[in-house]
């Protein structure tokens, strides 16, 4: 599925293609919910890194989080502008790219469930909204965003692999 994405401002555009475009995952960890979850968590999706084209890059700055006294090698993009959250890219993995749900301005699939993850980094401000057959899980769970797809048939296999 084809998405298109942008800033709050309009200094930042891009698009790229998705696998896995279903928001259903909500993260409650700390870097998440701070550098992008105002509702106390953050939903991001799976992209083909290699599809990724953006316009206004130079508007694009990056936050690498410190997880355990570490520097991460995620590299969290957002607006130098406005500060609008827009993707996460990880060298890990790099035929990938997560867009942050919340960035995306096309009409995404809507979930059968939502999958809440990192529950134990949730502060008790944070109402998770789980509904019958939501997951649950204190830390990562065990499917991927590939997996969690596939299994819902939602898995787009028009993008290029």
């Amino acid at each position: 599925m084809r998405l298109e994405g942008s800033c709050r401002c309009g200094a930042v555009a891009f698009r790229c293609d998705a696998y896995a475009p279903a928001p259903y995952l909500r993260c409650y960890c700390s870097i998440c919910r701070k550098t992008d979850g105002g509702g106390g968590f953050a939903i991001n999706l799976g992209a083909y890194a290699g599809s990724l084209e953006v316009d206004g890059a130079e508007h694009v700055a990056v936050y690498s989080a410190v997880i355990d006294g570490r520097l991460s090698a995620a590299e969290r993009r957002f607006c130098r502008r406005c500060g609008s959250a827009l993707w996460v890219f990880d060298p890990t993995w790099p035929d990938l790219v997560h867009p942050f749900a919340s960035a995306i301005d096309t009409p995404l699939p809507s979930p059968p469930h939502s999958v809440h993850m990192m529950l134990d980094d949730k502060p008790g401000w944070v109402r998770a909204d789980i509904r019958d057959g939501d997951s649950t899980h204190r830390g990562y769970p065990d499917r991927s965003l590939r997996d969690w797809h596939t299994e819902h048939g939602l898995l787009d296999d028009g993008a290029p692999d």
